[in-house]
């Protein structure tokens, strides 16, 4: 039986057209796809090795943490810190920065990531997923800090996910567009299954948690109230919503039919402080650099994400993100 490219042979040829390549981003690439398999086999175990339920602990966002949750950081740690290709390491589930044991050399790449995002479907056995983005340490800092890692998001060098789902996927971007990977379990590969992915202009589907109408800004509002007016509305159409309460799982849905992702500010939020509800560096950041290499769009409201500059690590922010047409029609409501 023949098998197509692997995600092994798919990155090394990138590498050879890249002048200059010295193999080590690519072989930081190899140890995330370690790492992804790792904690895709623990996810498919589930109770079977006794990893559902809480933790009986708090990341630092004081969000309770399933055993998965700690598990996954522990194993996404493991596969990158030996190797040599990063400077330091920063995670949704740790306060501070990850810094390099003494005993392993250092690199010249940062990695943020969230370990297992939408974990609070876990018990309920609904998709689940790993998020990355890759950036350079800046000045090759041999002890690197919290601001090292404060860049914006059109600084990323990679961004991915990996879908927990029936099937395991991994979606990768380097800027030079998007492909989806799906794991061979009798091989234990991932092999390219999506090449050169995206995202639809037009789409009648949009995701939001409609629980928190009553507390949305005026402009996602009248979007969600046009959209659910269907024929008879100012749109003309019938629209679906949808709402997984995973992010790696709504986009990618929207990857692979078109749509639109909401999680705006709300009143809620602002009277806790909050600038939004998920964080720019783990999050938004790597989603929104693989939905423009799609070709869609990603905002907060009347920004564009990718433009924003950092000023803490676990910063939140709104996200907004898809299919082109429809997230350019909302900014302009957020701004007229």
């Amino acid at each position: 039986m023949e098998h197509g490219t692997t995600i092994t042979q798919f990155i090394s040829e990138e590498q050879r057209r890249s002048a200059g390549a010295t193999g080590e981003f690519t072989a930081l690439l190899n140890d995330i796809v370690t790492a992804c398999k790792m904690i895709s086999n623990q996810v498919n175990h589930g109770a079977l090795v006794g990893a559902l339920g809480s933790a009986g602990s708090e990341n630092v966002q004081g969000e309770t943490q399933k055993k998965l949750d700690v598990l996954s950081n522990e194993i996404f740690i493991q596969c990158n810190e030996w190797a040599g290709h990063l400077a330091a390491m920063a995670s949704e589930e740790m306060d501070d920065v990850y810094q390099i044991p003494s005993e392993y050399p250092r690199g010249k790449y940062l990695i943020t990531f969230d370990p297992l995002d939408g974990s609070s479907n876990i018990d309920v056995n609904v998709s689940v997923g790993t998020i990355f983005s890759i950036l350079r340490c800046p000045g090759g800092a041999e002890q690197p800090g919290v601001r090292d890692f404060l860049q914006a998001g059109t600084q990323q060098v990679a961004a991915g996910y990996a879908l927990y789902g029936p099937s395991t996927m991994l979606v990768l971007t380097t800027g030079n567009g998007v492909n989806g990977f799906t794991l061979d379990q009798n091989i234990g590969e991932f092999i390219i299954t999506h090449p050169s992915m995206s995202i639809p202009a037009d789409t009648r589907e949009f995701a939001i948690n409609a629980s928190n109408m009553r507390f949305w800004e005026s402009p996602v509002k009248r979007y969600v109230d046009e959209c659910l007016a269907g024929k008879e509305g100012p749109r003309g159409e019938d629209f679906n919503m949808r709402w997984i309460a995973s992010m790696v799982a709504e986009v990618h849905r929207i990857l692979t039919r078109g749509g639109v992702f909401l999680y705006p500010l709300d009143s809620k939020m602002k009277d806790k402080g909050q600038g939004g509800k998920l964080r720019l560096l783990y999050e938004a950041n790597p989603m929104s650099f693989i939905v423009e290499q799609a070709g869609g769009g990603s905002i907060t409201g009347a920004e564009r994400i990718m433009d924003l500059q950092p000023e803490s690590l676990h910063q939140r922010v709104p996200v907004i993100l898809g299919s082109r047409n429809e997230v350019e029609r909302i900014q302009r409501y957020h701004t007229e």
